[in-house]
């Protein structure tokens, strides 16, 4: 039996002999290339995605079927608008509009993934945002939610360490600095390394803070800035800097003491109080005067309480005629007499200028300040010298005064008084009834005081009212 030979295609042969015809029939060789001419115009580079697939030359499906499957698929997930596809000779163009940047990318990998695929333009843009729109507000604010409902209990851990590391900031402050008091004895320092401790814990707080909410970036980000900030800062606390650091100063070297007066920068005073930022005093007015401390530092402190013992000084004339010398003892033994005086160092009577009509003494004296005020003691002095030379009859005459009468002296006679001895008037002292000082106890009490002033504006101070707040320093 004879069979007859027949020729049977196989599948795969038959679906390539089709395609093959298929697209010689649709894209000719003169249009595939004007085609091709064309897109290449409007190829952005930028935008260009290839699929890293091998470009083989066997046949591979139509470009319609391509668009189709790809239209269908990007159609169907409802993540964009104004979609638009084109693919010639493989190579796929995308444009419209996605509401994410991941649609965009996921486009492009659909693409990519596609059998027949060459390359990929991924047109593809972010869909315009209408701020305006309420909807726009209430999807970010629910968004924004959601990330805090998320978010909420590791923040709430967080507070809670930060708090932790708040509280224990200062216990443990003291007890690192619990040591230093055996180096010094400063408060200043103690407080200031205190502080110091007490910081840095906290910052360890913070930063475990924003470890555990998840803001590390933030924390980066501020950290970043510190060198701006920085800067900032030191030039506006600048001065509080400066007096900080003088305070430092101050505590270390201690040129005064509390309860010490001082003049500085031409402010005389008792040291009630000395803190961080600046010294007050509290002068022989009961006035509070509060000094910066770098101005305290940087100028010259004269402090009147490291030496107990102050020399005042007067200025007494004599008369030419006198006998200086007798002046000098008389002067001399009253101050030796007098119990404010001191006998060591020993009271001086000098002789300081030769003046028109007296001989200018100047009498040196000693007093304890912690006892006697020097003014007060200068004016009994005073008081005891004029009415010794009064009654040793050593004249204290006054300056001598020139007056000049270009015209001459002019002589008018005055009417005589009836009551008078004729050629003779009455002297005014004689006229008034002089009535001598009554003595007042009270009044001798007061003359006679010398107590230093100090000791009253130490109490002063005391039973006052702080100006600022913050404990003393030295």
């Amino acid at each position: 039996m004879s069979l007859n030979r027949t020729t049977v295609l196989k599948p795969a042969k038959l679906y390539r002999l089709i395609t093959f015809i298929i697209v010689l029939l649709l894209n000719p060789s003169a249009l595939a290339a004007s085609d091709s001419a064309e897109s290449s115009e409007g190829l952005d580079v930028d935008n260009l995605h290839s699929s890293g697939q091998l470009i083989t030359t066997q046949s591979a499906p139509p470009d319609a079927e391509i668009k189709n499957r790809l239209q269908a698929i990007l159609d169907s997930s409802q993540q964009f608008s104004q979609l638009q596809l084109r693919v010639d000779n493989g190579l796929v163009f995308i444009d419209g509009y996605a509401e994410k940047r991941a649609f965009i990318d996921w486009a492009g990998e659909i693409a990519d993934n596609t059998e027949g695929v060459v390359a990929v333009v991924n047109n593809l843009e972010m869909s315009p945002v209408d701020y305006f729109s309420a909807s726009v507000f209430k999807a970010e604010f629910l968004s924004a939610w959601g990330r805090f409902v998320h978010a909420l209990p590791l923040l709430l851990a967080a507070v809670i360490t930060f708090v932790f590391f708040f509280l224990v900031s200062r216990p443990i402050s003291a007890f690192v600095v619990g040591p230093v008091r055996y180096v010094t004895d400063s408060e200043l320092i103690k407080v200031v390394l205190r502080r110091i401790v007490a910081v840095f814990v906290v910052l360890l707080g913070l930063y475990f803070f924003l470890r555990i909410a998840g803001l590390t970036q933030f924390a980066v980000a501020i950290m970043s800035g510190t060198g701006l900030l920085g800067l900032v800062v030191g030039f506006a606390f600048r001065d509080i800097a400066e007096n900080f650091i003088a305070s430092l100063l101050i505590s270390m070297q201690r040129p005064f003491r509390l309860g010490d007066v001082i003049d500085v920068s031409g402010y005389r005073g008792v040291v009630q109080k000395v803190t961080t930022r600046g010294t007050t005093l509290v002068d022989f007015d009961g006035n509070h005067i509060q000094v910066p401390n770098a101005t305290i530092y940087k100028n010259v402190i004269q402090n009147f309480s490291a030496n107990p013992n102050i020399r005042g000084n007067f200025l007494i004339g004599v008369g030419y005629d006198a006998k200086v010398r007798f002046a000098q003892e008389t002067a001399m033994s009253i101050m030796l007499e007098h119990p404010a005086v001191l006998s060591d160092p020993e009271p001086q009577v000098l002789i300081e200028d030769l003046a028109s009509s007296t001989i200018n003494l100047r009498v040196y004296f000693w007093v304890d300040a912690n006892q006697y005020s020097v003014i007060k003691v200068a004016s009994a002095l005073m008081r005891q010298i004029v009415r010794a030379f009064e009654a040793a009859d050593v004249s204290m005459p006054d300056d001598a005064r020139e007056i000049i009468f270009p015209q001459g002296v002019p002589w008018i006679e005055q009417e005589q008084s009836t009551a008078a001895p004729q050629g003779r008037s009455v002297p005014p002292a004689q006229t008034q009834d002089a009535k001598a000082p009554t003595s007042n106890p009270a009044t001798e009490r007061l003359l006679d005081d010398l107590d230093s002033d100090t000791q009253a504006i130490q109490e002063q101070a005391k039973n006052s009212r702080d100006p600022e707040e913050g404990k003393n320093i030295i």
